[in-house]
């Protein structure tokens, strides 16, 4: 069986991007007006990028919004790679830097030593989050739960919201294999997911991950074989 996935596919970057940053701010509206707080995890990558300084200039109670990480180099902030920088130089800008940013990357040495402090910041969250922002790389990963990765496994399975990974070093990972990540459990911590994918090459590995197979292969499956929440897929050429 497949999630419920609902392909919103679109001819124009503009209306890609117009779309989901209006989706992304009714779905922070709701969380507070529900609960009064709302939790925004977030991906870096260029997918994002402009639909992240469109919410930025919004009118939004962002005192009461927790933006976090779906995953992180294990680098510091001031690293041209760091998913952290990406996000602060993007989203939490203009009103949006009123949020409260929950970040992955803390002083351990070790992705894997510093996953207890992280779990920590993280459980600390509300849950359900209102809004997992996920993206997907040429190989089929997603976050940061790379094929048949170090720590794939427990990521997959554990019951934690975070996990340590050492991807295979490849065209796709960078030099930088260490990373944290939010595990499958906690995706699925969601009320919904949005999966942005750009580019033909893309769309066909998405296709693929979507018709099944194993997920230590392409681990993108693990979210779109899952039932428990809806995945929302925006595409543009």
């Amino acid at each position: 069986m497949s999630a419920n996935i609902i392909e919103k596919f679109f001819d124009s970057k503009h209306a890609y991007n117009a779309e989901l940053g209006e989706d992304l701010a009714k779905c922070l509206a709701q969380g507070i007006e529900q609960d009064g707080r709302a939790v925004l995890m977030v991906s870096g990558g260029s997918s994002p990028a402009p639909a992240y300084r469109y919410l930025s200039g919004l009118e939004l109670a962002w005192d009461k919004i927790d933006v976090a990480m779906v995953d992180e180099r294990w680098v510091e902030q001031s690293h041209d790679k760091s998913n952290e920088a990406f996000i602060k130089s993007t989203l939490l800008q203009d009103k949006a830097a009123a949020a409260n940013f929950v970040t992955m990357k803390n002083p351990a040495d070790s992705a894997q030593l510093g996953q207890a402090e992280c779990q920590n910041a993280y459980a600390a969250l509300k849950q359900n989050f209102d809004v997992t922002i996920l993206g997907m790389g040429p190989d089929g990963h997603t976050a940061s739960l790379f094929p048949h990765a170090e720590g794939l496994d427990n990521a997959l399975t554990t019951t934690d919201l975070v996990a340590a990974i050492d991807a295979i070093k490849s065209d796709v990972t960078g030099d930088i294999t260490e990373r944290m990540t939010l595990t499958r459990a906690a995706i699925l911590q969601s009320k919904v997911i949005k999966l942005l994918i750009s580019g033909e090459e893309k769309l066909a590995v998405y296709k693929e991950a979507k018709a099944g197979g194993e997920v230590a292969d392409m681990p993108l499956r693990a979210i779109l074989q899952q039932t428990k929440v809806p995945v929302e897929v925006y595409w543009t050429a």
